[in-house]
């Protein structure tokens, strides 16, 4: 299969596209929506698919989301647009009391098949309320799977995925990558939920991140290789269902870990990663476990507090000659 380089957003419109015309019920629903979204990630599919499929809502996070589970429920599969990750705030009652826990409620008798896109991450100067990593508020809630690709590539595959799943899938979509371009595949493309990526093989440290964290990490091994450090790269790429058998691997071989990401360190899902590998790693002799994230501040909108607070591929390199010693 052969590829196109596009963007990321052009990925995800992509995938809409196959996944619209493969099932006529799959619907897309949000604010907005018939003019493209936010970041264009759904410009022209009012055109192709008419206002029956493709809804402007009003604006109203907990509507959307209830109207997604309603429809659901009665047999569509429903991609809502959330915008921003803060929005979902104001739906989390019909996100975790509702969506995450009617399969188990009607004892398996009734599917949730909606996927909740949401822009998460920072974007530069975009203020406290527009630039939160929230994925691990997401992962502590059983029923939901949580999504977060890194490249146009797998934000196709993923996103295929996520709507033939008949669980709601929370898909996080950095917006500094939003509009990236990337290597593509061509035709309908599927990378299955729960399965993580070595992007980049390495022998000294394994880091384990997702979303723009992986292309931080990308940067911080192609400098660190100048100093003689190989770094290997671990993409997650799904949150919840996690690979454990792939990050565990990459623990074994190199012997030391760091889990990065832009959430908040205290709490953040890079405690889970590294609670994973201490519990999965057979030996545990010589296994040295570290975490990086975001210091626990709101993100300021300032360009020069902002990087101040969310690490990026410069505190990467640092952290990483600290572990080493080098």
């Amino acid at each position: 299969m052969g590829s196109r380089r596009m963007t990321f957003g052009q990925a995800t419109l992509e995938a809409m596209q196959y996944a619209m015309d493969e099932d006529p019920n799959v619907v897309v629903i949000g604010e907005d929506i018939s003019w493209g979204g936010n970041f264009g990630q759904f410009r022209g599919l009012v055109d192709r698919y008419g206002p029956e499929r493709v809804v402007d809502m009003p604006i109203s996070e907990s509507l959307i989301v209830a109207m997604a589970v309603g429809a659901s429920a009665a047999g569509l599969k429903v991609v809502a647009s959330m915008s921003f990750v803060e929005f979902t705030l104001g739906a989390m009652d019909e996100i975790v009391n509702q969506a995450s826990k009617f399969r188990y409620m009607f004892g398996g008798q009734v599917s949730v098949p909606i996927v909740l896109r949401a822009s998460d991450g920072v974007r530069g100067s975009s203020g406290a309320q527009h630039s939160s990593s929230l994925e691990g508020m997401f992962c502590n809630v059983p029923g939901l799977k949580v999504v977060a690709p890194s490249n146009g590539d797998d934000a196709k595959g993923l996103l295929r995925a996520a709507i033939a799943d008949p669980d709601p899938v929370v898909y996080l979509e950095h917006k500094q990558i939003t509009g990236q371009r990337s290597e593509v595949a061509d035709g309908d493309h599927v990378v299955p939920l729960g399965s993580a990526k070595i992007v980049r093989p390495g022998s000294d440290i394994s880091v384990v991140t997702y979303s723009n964290m992986v292309n931080h990490a990308l940067v911080a091994a192609e400098e660190l290789a100048s100093l003689g450090v190989s770094v290997e790269v671990v993409d997650l790429r799904s949150l919840v269902p996690l690979d454990v058998a792939t990050i565990a691997a990459s623990a074994a071989r190199t012997g030391v870990v760091l889990a990065a990401h832009e959430s908040w360190t205290f709490g953040g899902f890079g405690a889970e990663i590294l609670a994973q590998v201490r519990e999965c790693v057979p030996d545990q002799s010589q296994l040295r476990t570290h975490r990086l994230g975001a210091r626990s501040a709101p993100i300021p909108f300032s360009p020069t507090l902002e990087p101040a607070i969310v690490p990026g591929a410069a505190d990467l390199v640092a952290e990483i000659r600290r572990i080493l010693a080098v």
